[in-house]
């Protein structure tokens, strides 16, 4: 097949080294080939983006898994010295056909780049990427936060303390005062502090009776009911 990129490079990135296969003409009509191994390190990452550009290399091949391939692509994207950068599927690569068992999977990407064989991913600019990774982060907060409310609500369901029958939410400021009320006096806090006074009063008679539980006691019994607020 004809040669499309002449001064191609492909990366087989692993999570402590990467192997790197650089394919560039000979001289002679032929094709040259040199395969080195980097440390993931930063210094080893600078050291390979020197190597590639003392070799003339102008697009770049990545193969990785996991987010391992990401500080890589940060320091060869840096400057835009190489003119195409491109992230490839494992899976569409396997799917090519022609591979050898025995050839190297930095070597069989570098040749599938410059016969022009390669899809990259989508991979968006820096600053896009740092926008999704905090409205990532930020969701991955709500979560957490909605799934230990809900432990929360069932802990008070299976003690048959009923706050959800007459709250509309467990833990406002109204729903924390009536758990404070029925906590044990053990567990309540201490006379110096200031405990938390709900804004508004019950408004319907089964407050009363939703906040009445049985309260564990030190015994193998349960201690009865306190008195209703």
């Amino acid at each position: 097949m004809d040669i499309i990129v002449p001064h191609a490079a492909g990366l087989d990135v692993h999570k402590k080294t990467i192997t790197a296969c650089v394919r560039t003409p000979d001289g002679r009509g032929g094709r040259g080939e040199q395969v080195r191994t980097f440390q993931t390190f930063l210094d080893g990452l600078l050291d390979l983006r020197g190597w590639l550009l003392a070799e003339g290399v102008t697009q770049v091949a990545l193969e990785a898994t996991s987010s391992y391939w990401l500080p890589v692509w940060r320091v060869l994207e840096d400057d835009d010295v190489f003119d195409r950068l491109l992230l490839v599927n494992a899976r569409h690569v396997k799917h090519v056909p022609g591979r050898k068992t025995d050839v190297k999977d930095a070597t069989w990407l570098c040749q599938l780049l410059e016969v022009g064989l390669l899809t990259g991913s989508f991979v968006p600019p820096p600053h896009v990427r740092r926008l999704r990774a905090v409205t990532r982060y930020r969701t991955r907060l709500i979560q957490a936060r909605t799934a230990e409310i809900q432990r929360v609500e069932k802990t008070l369901e299976d003690a048959v303390v009923k706050i959800g029958a007459v709250a509309s939410k467990t833990l406002t400021k109204s729903g924390r005062a009536m758990i404070d009320a029925r906590t044990p006096s053990a567990l309540a806090p201490s006379p110096s502090s200031s405990p938390t006074t709900p804004t508004t009063a019950p408004r319907r008679p089964t407050t009363r009776w939703a906040c009445t539980c049985a309260v564990p006691t030190v015994g193998n019994g349960f201690a009865p009911p306190r008195p209703t607020i």
